[in-house]
């Protein structure tokens, strides 16, 4: 065999490198082993040693669980398609802390489309012994974070068994800075009184929470200690925490409960008051259905149409409601419709109601029964013994367009369900399709 043909059977095959910084989420690491610096020590490696580099990518997400990180699942599929075949980082653990990216790793070796990682004080080639140490190290990872989160949740345990709250400090409370007593949560002299009077609002003057929203953004300009308005959601966490009147769950729904160190907020009387008042207004709320929702469809984007309730403090003091319609955004969280007040959306449907196509057995059955309670009314109170009125004297639509003016919110709802026409809200618009 010729030198020369030997020589290129022999000859390496060129590597090229893919450059991977991943951010650590330990907070040991954190301050020196930021993305920037691993890229310039990397780049500054690659220089001094020659190394192509023809693919840089960056990633925050965490390493310990197997096919949750975009850009890695990005790198293997490129490594696959022979884009590159190296992987340059900072050290073994910026590519994998689980079993199943290692297993990825070590596969795409063994079938020549990664020939070599490159770490700043370590190269892995497909030999087996390399091979074995990078799995090695791999496995030591996994086993630092698995022994990191035991030593978390006993550290956690320690800390609710001596009574102490195991998180940020709730609304009402700061969190405590002084070393000394530095898990401690203390009362907020600027919010706990806000707090206080949220509760005894719901539990003596029978509040609503979406009262006590805008009783805090209306009237108090109440913010958050991160200066934002408190969100609905967060009123009811608020008003459902047995933390305020000193007793408190961990895990959620675990059943284990601790007495805690701090200051109560409130008592467990005023706590249970306000429990009671939030579930009955709860029933009341489920029985409570909004005319036109499960009705009609968002026009941009196919979701179902959604109601809630809004309140406006007027110049003489009171307080208006006003209902409005809009896309519940199930399809598109981004979806930009518009939303449209109640009495707006009855006037739209009474302009249309000629051209509905209605189901017109069910809206004479339902006037029939009106009829005959009307009929029924008239002989037994005001003596009228043959009523002149029959069904066949009166049009279904104008009985329907009846309905929608003055008719109850349930016969309201019982009416649209007799559409058989394909409703949409488009830009605040009604169309019949």
């Amino acid at each position: 065999m010729p030198a020369g043909t030997r020589a290129k059977i022999l000859a390496p095959t060129k590597v090229k490198y893919c450059l991977y910084a991943r951010k650590s989420t330990e907070s040991e690491e954190r301050q020196v082993l930021s993305i920037d610096s691993q890229i310039k020590e990397m780049l500054q490696l690659a220089e001094r040693e020659g190394l192509e580099i023809v693919a840089m990518k960056r990633e925050s997400h965490s390493a310990k669980e197997t096919g949750q990180r975009p850009i890695f699942n990005e790198i293997v599929e490129e490594l696959r398609a022979g884009k590159f075949n190296g992987i340059l980082t900072w050290a073994p653990d910026r590519i994998s802390r689980n079993a199943g990216d290692l297993g990825k790793i070590v596969d795409l070796m063994d079938s020549g489309k990664l020939e070599e990682i490159r770490t700043y004080s370590q190269s892995f080639r497909n030999n087996p012994n390399e091979k074995f140490l990078l799995m090695i190290l791999g496995s030591q990872a996994k086993l630092e974070n698995d022994n990191r989160g035991i030593n978390v949740k006993r550290g956690l345990r320690t800390r609710v068994e001596m009574g102490l709250w195991p998180g940020m400090a709730p609304l009402g409370y700061r969190n405590q800075k002084l070393m000394d007593k530095k898990c401690q949560i203390i009362i907020d002299p600027d919010r706990a009184p806000i707090v206080k009077k949220m509760f005894e609002k719901v539990a003596y003057d029978k509040w609503s929470g979406r009262k006590i929203h805008q009783w805090l953004q209306f009237e108090l300009n109440f913010k958050s200690v991160g200066n934002k308005h408190v969100a609905l959601g967060n009123i009811f966490r608020t008003l459902q925490n047995p933390i305020y009147y000193g007793t408190f769950e961990y895990p959620k729904k675990s059943g284990n409960w601790y007495q805690g160190k701090h200051e109560p907020i409130i008592t467990k009387e005023l706590f249970e008051q306000t429990q009671a008042q939030l579930k009955r207004d709860n029933i009341q709320r489920q029985s409570h259905e909004f005319i036109f929702t499960k009705l009609m469809k968002c026009g941009k984007c196919g979701s179902g149409i959604s109601a809630e309730e809004k309140y406006k403090q007027l110049k003489n003091g009171t307080v208006a409601k006003y209902i409005y319609y809009g896309c519940g955004r199930t399809k598109d969280k981004m979806c930009k419709g518009q939303y449209l007040r109640e009495e707006e959306l009855t006037e739209q449907f009474l302009k249309l109601m000629d051209r509905i196509d209605l189901n017109e057995t069910g809206v004479q059955m339902k006037f029939e029964d009106e009829l005959k309670r009307r009929n029924k009314f008239n002989r037994g109170v005001l003596g009228i013994q043959n009523p002149n009125v029959k069904h066949e004297d009166v049009d279904l639509k104008s009985y329907a367009k009846y309905i929608l003016r003055d008719g109850t919110n349930e016969e309201k709802r019982e009416l649209m369900g007799c559409f058989k026409s394909q409703i949409t809200l488009t830009k605040g618009m009604v169309e019949i399709n």
